[in-house]
């Protein structure tokens, strides 16, 4: 299994190894009486977005299984869904929010603002391993005047609080065992899950909304990106949710049998330091490994003609973005004369924790390879998901690792000294919290600017390249997102014709 720091539950989050596992077979119904099999790498760790699920939970649950207050669309808009109506207060921190009426969980209990209570207080629990946790240290109050109202009052300001709540997946609240059962509001109850197999998700006829478009969705997961192809190749699934090899691409191309969509992508890969420890705690060594590190040979070793190059934490899709490839540059003299003037002129050897799944380890190969070339030694420490996640992400116990980052708009993360890169300029954090309280997206925007430019300048982590968002099917199916915005992939429009 993989967990990613997609974070959305630490993107974040969600391994993978050198074998696929046996997928379930396609479905022939079609119209509402179809089964759909979609076909991932991603499976989950457990069935909680604030208990660790990853990447995993994000695609097969959100919007699907669970449903929050507001929803981010695939094409980045935020949306309502179980809030019919807001207002909010002249100061911009108090939120009133009126409930859909008639919404029930698949338990059959009522949807009530005691839930929305629960539902963002777990997020905010000590033991929530929710990527948004600290987005919502904002939130002073939540009170239940009534069983549709829920009234929300804010310390200071959140211009982000709306698109915030669509990670907020609103449960059951007297709901027991969320890593292993469900109860949710969605258009799907929970099949079956089989771990290592599949998980499949079953309409709800009960549902509040309109109903689901086909019967069933089974995910089915793999092990490998070339046995997944294989699967869609062998009719066992429908749809590949995000392929992760462009070598088995040459076989949909062109090829009326499949539609290959090239969305927009917001997964970055990233060697993070850990800027607390020396020499990472340099901006000069950092900047050093950037320059020495030939991104756009990496990209294309890869990805061949897919994926983006970055200079930082956003992607094209984000609103404050900017090219800044060429703060940290290619050039291997440049990284020589660096590290001497940081006093490493002789180099240093680093421990690369990296993640046992594709692409890690032929990025972390590549790493080693470059960075010899002006003196520095990686030693490779491969690791498994939940390895990454006790040693790097909860233990700060690393110097530096592989990871991809699947979320929009997590560039604020380097506002928080915190987190497990452990990067603290207080200047950053302070540009973070003023483009927050911010009353207009422009001012938002100006000040993100300013946060990408100095982590770029910092080199307060190495952006590597940004994945491409490729999704494959079947020519018969439509109705599926392509872009995949944190790992969401809704099913209830998806149709066999």
């Amino acid at each position: 299994m993989k967990r990613t720091i997609g974070l959305v539950a630490l993107s974040v989050a969600t391994a993978v190894a050198l074998a696929g596992c046996a997928g379930g077979s396609s479905s022939s119904a079609t119209g509402d009486d179809a089964t759909i099999a979609v076909g991932s790498l991603y499976e989950p760790q457990n069935l909680s977005n604030t208990g660790g699920g990853g990447q995993g939970v994000t695609e097969a649950l959100t919007g699907n299984v669970y449903e929050g207050l507001y929803r981010l669309t695939d094409d980045g808009d935020v949306e309502p869904v179980l809030a019919a109506d807001s207002t909010v207060s002249d100061d911009g921190l108090t939120y009133t929010f009126t409930l859909q009426d008639g919404v029930t969980f698949h338990s059959g209990d009522p949807l009530t603002s005691a839930d929305v209570k629960s539902s963002i207080e777990a997020v905010t629990a000590e033991d929530s391993q929710s990527a948004r946790k600290s987005s919502f240290a904002v939130v002073s109050d939540i009170a239940t005047p009534d069983d549709r109202t829920v009234v929300v009052t804010l310390s200071e300001r959140s211009i982000s609080f709306l698109y915030n709540l669509s990670y907020v997946w609103i449960v059951n609240d007297t709901a027991k065992d969320l890593k292993t059962s469900e109860d949710g509001t969605g258009p799907y109850t929970l099949g079956e899950w089989k771990r290592g197999s599949t998980l499949s998700l079953e309409r709800w006829d009960d549902y509040w909304g309109d109903p689901a478009k086909n019967a069933e969705v089974v995910f089915t997961y793999f092990t490998d990106a070339t046995a997944l192809s294989n699967a869609l190749v062998t009719k066992q699934i429908d749809i590949i949710t995000s392929v992760q090899s462009p070598d088995q691409l040459t076989q949909f191309t062109d090829n009326a049998d499949y539609t290959v969509s090239d969305g927009d992508s917001t997964t970055k890969e990233l060697l993070a330091f850990n800027d607390r420890v020396a020499p990472f705690d340099q901006a000069l060594v950092r900047k050093a490994v950037y320059s020495a590190i030939d991104t756009k040979k990496l990209l294309s070793s890869i990805w061949g003609d897919y994926g983006t190059l970055i200079g930082s934490m956003v992607p094209p899709t984000d609103p404050w973005y900017e090219d800044l490839t060429q703060v940290n540059p290619y050039d291997p003299e440049l990284a020589k004369q660096q590290l001497a003037e940081a006093g490493l002129a002789d180099g240093f050897t680093f421990t690369l924790d990296t993640p046992s799944y594709d692409p890690h380890p032929a990025v972390a190969e590549f790493l080693q390879s470059e960075l010899a070339k002006v003196g520095i030694t990686v030693k490779i420490n491969t690791i498994s998901a939940d390895e990454w996640y006790s040693k790097v992400f909860k233990e700060r116990d690393f110097q530096a690792t592989l990871q991809e980052h699947v979320n929009d708009r997590d560039v604020v993360w380097y506002g928080n000294p915190d987190f497990y890169w452990g990067y603290d300029n207080p200047q950053v954090t302070q540009w973070v919290s003023e483009a927050e309280q911010a009353t207009t997206t422009d001012e938002q925007t100006a000040k993100l600017k300013l946060v990408n430019e100095q982590i770029a300048e910092d080199a307060a982590s190495v952006w590597l390249y940004l994945y491409p968002q490729i999704v494959v099917a079947a020519s018969d199916v439509s109705g599926y997102g392509v872009n995949g915005l944190n790992s969401q992939f809704f099913v209830a429009d998806i149709v066999r014709k």
